[in-house]
């Protein structure tokens, strides 16, 4: 059989930047191994599927190794993929994910906005394997739902961050966020998750459930500007709406094909 195949820039403002996403809209889902099989041929981040529900889309996330819980750019990615390429009608999409609940997607212009539930943090105290992750110090510690964050004095830092990824990977999480303040955004970003198959991920829409509610409650406003500092980088707008999060952004397609299978 053959399927239809996109790759997307997630979180991009031009191709080559932002973090590249495989979309597979389904007419039914595949076997979870084929799925996952997909997602290690493609080698990228984040392989999405989706299957047309009525009044909602189905979603599932996978990285090369892994299925996950929640992911942004590949979600953003996936409605950008069903707005241009699959004729779907309207400015919203709905998704629901069984890990996830309810997601969507609204489309404004090029612009487009996540509506995600907001992770819920709490201070951790630095232990031995989060304080040999990197090589320098962070100031404070925070556990969410699948991820540390840690939090560090300036952009210099978390662009000079060295990853011991064996330490990384030994911790249970999904994956670690590093942020501090930025120069000329509100905060700034980076997202490691070797445990997940993703080294240093180049835009982690998800990971903005986390980050936003903080810096949302440091800086005493409801809407900021973030970069992603990996090599490609990412540029995100977020705002915190009660226990939710929007993160908007826009995406460039790259290719699309057929996989056969």
């Amino acid at each position: 059989m053959s399927q239809k195949i996109y790759q997307v820039d997630a979180f991009a403002e031009e191709i080559f930047k932002g973090n590249p996403a495989a979309v597979c809209p389904l007419k039914s889902w595949l076997k979870d191994d084929i799925m996952q099989k997909i997602a290690m041929e493609n080698n990228l981040s984040e392989t999405a599927f989706c299957v047309n529900d009525g009044d909602h889309y189905q979603i599932r996330w996978f990285t090369p190794t892994v299925e996950v819980d929640l992911c942004g750019h590949a979600t953003l990615a996936t409605a950008y993929v069903l707005f241009y390429h699959e004729k779907h009608e309207g400015n919203k999409i709905r998704f629901k994910s069984l890990r996830s609940g309810e997601l969507s997607v609204t489309r404004s212009g090029e612009l487009l906005t996540l509506n995600f539930p907001a992770d819920v943090i709490a201070q951790a105290e630095p232990n031995t394997l989060t304080g040999d992750c990197f090589n320098i110090s962070p100031v404070q510690i925070f556990k969410g739902k699948t991820d540390y964050m840690l939090v560090f004095r300036s952009e210099t830092e978390i662009k000079l961050l060295k990853p011991n990824l064996n330490t990384i990977k030994a911790l249970d999480c999904r994956g670690v966020i590093v942020t501090a303040p930025g120069e000329n955004v509100d905060f700034v970003s980076r997202f490691f998750g070797p445990q997940s198959g993703v080294d240093e991920d180049p835009v982690t829409g998800s990971a903005h459930t986390t980050l936003t509610p903080y810096w949302s409650q440091r800086l005493g406003k409801d809407s900021l500007s973030a970069i992603q500092l990996s090599a490609r980088k990412g540029f995100l707008y977020c705002k915190i709406k009660g226990d939710r999060v929007e993160i908007s952004g826009e995406c460039r397609l790259y290719l699309k094909g057929e996989i056969f299978i």
